[in-house]
């Protein structure tokens, strides 16, 4: 059996663990180093790694999921998410280019708590997980 994975950054054990799934090495860099800080960070590349990723993960406190990527949509990942009685109750944000009204609706109808469009402010992010982590412990 494999290693389970680590965290990108682990401020302690018992840490709320956050996964970011998305396609940009840079975005997702970026967002592991301000996270970092206050969470246990994991990362996927796309859809089908973060699927593939999940069942190893300790309990998931935040989703944050890039919408269009190569392999598995972030729409198609939160569909399964909301299929897993165990990861129903993940709060989700999706971040993304797409600003259609049908793609916000989207996202929102699958349960996402947020639909940041890029380009964003870092500090809106953390921000936006800091609310969700503390919602999803309450």
């Amino acid at each position: 059996m494999p290693n389970p994975p680590k965290p990108a950054a682990s401020p302690n054990p018992n840490a709320p663990v956050v996964l970011i799934v998305e396609d940009d090495p840079d975005i997702r860099a970026m967002l592991v180093k301000a996270l970092a800080p206050k969470y246990a960070v994991y990362q996927a590349a796309d859809g089908l790694e973060a699927e593939r990723l999940l069942p190893q993960l300790p309990a998931l406190a935040a989703l944050i999921c890039d919408v269009t990527m190569p392999r598995m949509s972030g729409l198609d990942l939160v569909r399964r998410l909301r299929e897993d009685n165990a990861l129903t109750h993940v709060p989700v944000l999706f971040l993304t280019a797409r600003t259609g009204v049908r793609d916000v609706i989207s996202g929102i109808n699958l349960g996402a708590r947020h639909y940041v469009t890029k380009p964003f402010k870092l500090a809106d992010v953390v921000a936006k997980v800091d609310s969700m982590v503390a919602k999803s412990r309450a």
